[in-house]
């Protein structure tokens, strides 16, 4: 962790205005890992604290919104959804050269893959579900009753993302076709389930992006809510569910895992789980949302290799992202093969 590149005086000013019992001096520690949005430890005398922020310099236009995250992070929390206490939102670019929100400093055990191998057996289960108690929580908040209606669309979401994903994928040519994502593009379009829902979705609902409790199976926080909007809780479910369908060695999946001898419940017993809090006979479409987010995903890949061709991403972890690629293209279409006939 390094720390922060601004002036802490002028960021000390702020927190005594906006932060209630806040006393410095600060000591800013970077949080590693891959966060589009930069991440720090602020320390004090008294307590810690974690600020999130825009990067520096130009941005798309949308991107690294951080105050849809203070937004929905503050939300949540009025009504006792596990997110860290919002202390204030800063839109002022001359305090640390762009805009960022502070929150505090959920202290816990933060969990790097999805079999909880560092836990005993005996203690993996419980915590495992514990995500998905959680993430099915989030999808029965009344986003309205909270005051998030225009957090994003209401209806419509998987095909308006299959059609964003599609586009992005057909039109980076530089990193090339692929004959399963083209047979994709079509079949998904032509395929989307009738079942059209509207929650709050987290958009990347993963273990790492969780914090527990130091000692019992339950979670304390969710974090990284960038790609959080109103959108179809079975496709949200489904990109967190795909673990059981991906392999270790991409973004954490438990494929190939004996998962009775690690204590962890299959595939077929965590859905039951998720059915039976949210108040649902079964997820006939299952498939389909897999198949939909290991599209997404693939297309994220594609994107990056398009980035790597054109020199415009260069580091290790890009490339060996990218190598991926076709891997996760023909995961989704396997998916798809689950439901209907190739197209």
């Amino acid at each position: 962790m390094s720390g922060g590149d601004w002036d802490d005086e002028r960021l000390g000013d702020w927190m005594k205005a906006h932060v209630p019992g806040f006393a410095g001096p600060i000591q800013a520690e970077r949080f590693a890992g891959g966060q589009s949005n930069p991440t720090y430890q602020l320390k004090t005398p008294g307590r810690s604290y974690v600020l999130r922020r825009k990067p520096s310099g130009v941005l798309l236009k949308g991107a690294h919104a951080v105050e849809r995250e203070a937004r929905v992070i503050g939300a949540l929390r009025k009504v006792g959804f596990p997110v860290p206490e919002l202390h204030g939102l800063c839109m002022d670019d001359a305090v640390i050269g762009s805009w960022f929100y502070v929150m505090e400093m959920v202290e816990g055990r933060i969990f790097w893959d999805s079999a909880f191998s560092v836990l005993p057996t005996a203690e993996r289960g419980a915590c495992f579900d514990a995500m998905n108690a959680t993430l099915a929580r989030l999808h029965q908040v009344d986003f309205r009753a909270i005051g998030l209606e225009d957090y994003g669309r209401v209806g419509g979401y998987v095909e308006r993302q299959v059609r964003r994903w599609s586009t992005q994928y057909v039109e980076d040519e530089a990193a090339g076709r692929n004959a399963h994502m083209d047979r994709l593009v079509e079949w998904l379009s032509k395929n989307v389930p009738a079942d059209d829902e509207t929650s709050i979705v987290h958009g990347d609902y993963r273990v790492d992006n969780l914090i527990y409790h130091p000692s019992e199976p339950r979670v304390l926080a969710v974090l990284d809510w960038e790609l959080s909007t109103l959108g179809h809780p079975l496709a949200d479910f489904a990109y967190h569910a795909m673990m059981f369908r991906m392999p270790p060695k991409i973004i954490g999946g438990i494929r190939g895992v004996d998962l009775a001898a690690t204590g962890l419940p299959d595939e077929a017993a965590y859905v039951a789980a998720y059915c039976r809090r949210t108040g649902r006979a079964g997820l006939p479409a299952l498939d389909y949302y897999v198949a939909f987010n290991m599209f997404r995903f693939a297309a994220i890949l594609h994107g990056i290799r398009g980035r790597l061709i054109r020199g415009t991403a260069a580091s290790a972890e890009a490339a060996d992202l990218s190598s991926h690629f076709e891997e996760v293209a023909e995961l989704a279409w396997q998916q798809a093969t689950k439901t209907a006939p190739a197209v």
